[in-house]
């Protein structure tokens, strides 16, 4: 096994052991994942944190996804900080809801875009 399937199954495992993670909305865009971990740090241990970015600018999308120890920890840190001001900015702040999974086609066109069979 390589190291990298090594590292894919470890996550994987991960995310199957600790599902609940929290939301954390309406960032400064200057945040960095040190300066979430030591805000959220004050309930708990931080385990992760993730912050999301634009595919094509790779600038940050304004929200990420903190996951702590424990799920008290991660209560307690959401009642504290859902609505606090922090960085100029007021957090959203809750449950994370899972990931919807993608569809392989893009509403009803089906993508792809090559030849049809059709006749008309």
């Amino acid at each position: 096994m390589s190291l990298s399937e090594s590292n894919s199954l470890h996550s994987l495992a991960w995310e199957t052991i600790h599902t609940m993670s929290i939301y954390v909305g309406n960032l400064s865009y200057q945040v960095t994942e040190d300066d979430l971990k030591q805000a959220f740090a004050e309930y708990g241990k931080v385990s992760r944190v993730q912050l999301p970015t634009d595919r094509e600018t790779g600038r940050l999308r304004g929200f990420a996804f903190v996951e702590m120890e424990t799920e008290d920890q991660e209560t307690a840190a959401i009642e504290a900080l859902d609505g606090a001001e922090w960085m100029g900015r007021d957090l959203k702040v809750n449950k994370a809801k899972p990931r919807e999974p993608r569809s392989s086609t893009r509403g009803n066109w089906g993508g792809g875009g090559g030849r049809s069979d059709r006749r008309y």
